[in-house]
């Protein structure tokens, strides 16, 4: 139950207070007072969406706020819209929650019947939910959503593997010529960084044997006379020299001393430090060459050929399995096709029995709403293919308000009065099973004279049962309230405002001779 709610700066409300009382709670006023604002307050509180425009100007955010009184425990849900950035939040019990979890909640606090709702009554989608919910089965419902999810996850699954069979078929010649090219070089990771350095080093080794080479030749040479034969001759004629000449006894003796270094210099360069070649020159170019060939053939680099390789196999080896994998969920597809069909005869049958016995009950609430004895509703099953071969009916509302008159869909027929006692013997139908607040705006437009005091006595009789928020210009309806608020605009210093009052005895008697026409 609905008992209390509050709205703070939205549009032309700057603060209204109202505490609703069980049984039925009636709003009126003039026509633009804003009285379906007021409702429109509580969809906003229940999810809705408003435009930011609708905050009062010079306020930061519009705020609607409501406590429910449910078996469970005092609900407090609060909305705020805010001016600057147009979000809103949502609190329940003072936490931040989502709208996701207060729109599950909605059909627990409150069943909004509107002139829009009339719209809806003549959608098939509407119809067919009526009729569901009537039925009680939600078990069954939820059973068909999950086998088919299932079902089209298996059938999603098979198209998938299929097209991917014809997709790598197409191109298995190709991928075993390339896994043949592959395999006759061998590739290995790094093996051509590897190859790389190791030419490095090769080339290194044999541009140092070459100055190596160089420099013996330049000490001794086979072909012509090198350092040590000259130094060899020196040194003979200094020593002649010098038996002559003792000046040159020093001289003879460097050089003696320079050839005996030249000498060890020479040993030292016949037998280099270098290191022992651990490739051949030759294999280590042709694997780099057939390793290039391979990846000019292939179009790829070395890790991406290694990677091809893995792919190929996986994919080679995927078509030799895949007709496993066909098979394997073909079966399971079947078994949920299976499960499938069988559930949906026993939701079709259920739905036949619910749209048979939910029409009756209808009719015997219209006539309670001043509609003929003689008149019908019939429910009328379409089947539709829900999977492959699995038909699932769905129930359309076929209306014959008069005797000799052939049924036919509600909007084609149905006057507007028609629809809005058709809607209120719905919400009368749903008020023995929910606790939500029930909620109408104007349920009795296009009713009036005894038609609209049957409307009032079944409105009467179903505040009995549920508490009930009423909008209204008739006082045949508005008489029968627990509460009577009454809905208005003032201006003051230029500015204008949305009040609502709850009326004592002698002004709910001034509305209600207002709402009669009565002048006092």
């Amino acid at each position: 139950m609905l008992e209390y709610l509050r709205i703070r700066d939205l549009a032309l409300i700057a603060d209204m207070e109202l505490e609703f009382a069980a049984g039925m709670n009636v709003l009126t006023g003039e026509t633009g007072a804003g009285k379906s604002f007021i409702l429109k307050a509580i969809d906003f509180l229940m999810g809705e969406r408003l435009t930011v425009a609708l905050v009062r100007p010079g306020s930061e955010r519009a705020q609607v706020e409501a406590l429910f009184s449910l078996p469970e425990g005092d609900a407090v849900l609060r909305r705020e819209l805010l001016a600057e950035t147009g979000r809103s939040r949502f609190f329940i019990n003072d936490s931040l929650s989502s709208q996701d979890t207060v729109r599950a909640l909605r059909s627990k606090l409150i069943t909004h019947a509107s002139q829009h709702g009339q719209q809806r009554l003549l959608q098939p989608a509407f119809q067919i939910r009526l009729v569901d919910d009537w039925m009680r089965r939600d078990d069954l419902l939820e059973q068909r959503d999950a086998l088919l999810r299932q079902w089209r996850d298996v059938e999603n699954r098979l198209q998938g593997v299929r097209a991917k069979m014809r997709e790598l078929g197409d191109r298995r010649e190709l991928l075993e010529l390339h896994r043949q090219a592959i395999d006759k070089v061998k590739p290995r990771p790094g093996e051509e960084e590897h190859l790389e350095e190791l030419r490095q080093e090769l080339r290194s080794r044999e541009a140092a044997r070459k100055q190596y080479d160089r420099a013996l030749a330049a000490l001794h040479d086979h072909n012509a006379p090198g350092l040590l034969t000259h130094l060899a001759t020196l040194e003979q004629s200094l020593k002649i020299l010098s038996q002559t000449d003792p000046d040159l006894e020093a001289d003879c003796e460097a050089v003696a001393q320079f050839r005996l270094l030249a000498q060890e210099l020479e040993r030292r360069l016949r037998h280099p430090p270098l290191p022992a070649a651990v490739y051949d020159a030759e294999e280590l170019e042709a694997r780099l060459y057939a390793l290039a060939q391979l990846k000019r053939k292939l179009h790829r680099t070395l890790p991406e050929i290694l990677s091809l390789r893995e792919e190929i196999d996986e994919n080679l080896s995927f078509l030799d399995i895949c007709g496993l994998d066909i098979k394997q969920l073909e079966k399971t597809g079947a078994e949920l096709h299976a499960q499938l069909m069988a559930l949906i005869q026993i939701l079709n049958d259920a739905r036949r029995q619910a749209g048979e016995t939910f029409a009756r009950s209808l009719e015997k609430e219209l006539m309670g709403l001043g509609f003929s004895e003689h008149a019908q509703v019939i429910p009328e099953y379409e089947a539709g293919e829900l999977v492959p071969g699995c038909l699932e009916v769905r129930t359309r509302l076929l209306w014959a308000p008069n005797p000799g008159q052939n049924p036919q869909p509600l909007d084609r027929i149905a006057s507007g009065g028609e629809l809005s006692r058709f809607l209120l013997g719905v919400a009368s139908l749903n008020a023995r099973h929910d606790d939500a607040t029930l909620i109408f705006d104007e349920v009795d437009a296009g009713v009036g004279g005894i038609t609209l005091n049957r409307v009032a006595d079944r409105l009467s009789q179903l505040a009995g049962q549920r508490q009930m928020l009423l909008i209204t210009h008739w006082p045949q309806l508005a008489a029968r309230a627990e509460r009577h608020f009454q809905v208005s605009k003032t201006i003051q210093n230029g500015e204008t405002f949305t009040r609502c009052i709850r009326l004592d005895d002698p002004a709910r008697k001034e509305e209600l001779d207002r709402m009669a026409g009565i002048e006092t």
